[in-house]
């Protein structure tokens, strides 16, 4: 059993390629590298520093559901801006406080200067959860007399 990852550190659990777009992104490029990156949503970044996010539910509030016109929008247009981070020193369960606390489903790792150095997702930590049950569940089968 594994269980002592709850206590790893979220730089051993993040991923540590993000993908990213600048401020000044459109709004269909982002929702193209989203198609074609597979996933829910882009950290927008200045630099190596995160300024926002950006994830499929705000492109179809922010943009579909005003019926905006994306040619002028940019990603600091639609961006999230209160971002909140985790540190990579930080562990799963501070990660998950964090994300019930902010109410988000995605948290960039940044280092002490600010810089990006991954991002954990509740799905992530959802999917080690699930790594975790099964393997206890295989635990108890196997301790289990047969019937």
């Amino acid at each position: 059993m594994v269980l002592h990852e709850y206590c790893m550190p979220i730089e051993e659990l993040a991923r540590t390629e993000v993908v990213t777009v600048s401020t000044d992104t459109s709004v269909p490029e982002i929702a193209s590298k989203l198609e074609n990156e597979g996933v829910g949503s882009v950290v927008v970044t200045d630099k190596r520093e995160p300024v926002g996010i950006i994830t499929d539910r705000d492109l179809a509030l922010r943009v579909l559901s005003d019926e905006r016109d994306t040619a002028g929008l940019k990603a600091e247009d639609i961006m999230s801006d209160e971002l909140c981070t985790a540190h990579p020193d930080d562990g799963f369960a501070e990660a998950a406080q964090m994300m019930s606390q902010n109410a988000v489903r995605r948290l960039p790792v940044c280092d002490d200067d600010g810089e990006l150095q991954g991002i954990i997702t509740a799905d992530d930590m959802t999917e080690l959860l699930a790594d975790e049950q099964q393997q206890l569940a295989e635990v108890i089968r196997a301790q289990r007399p047969s019937y």
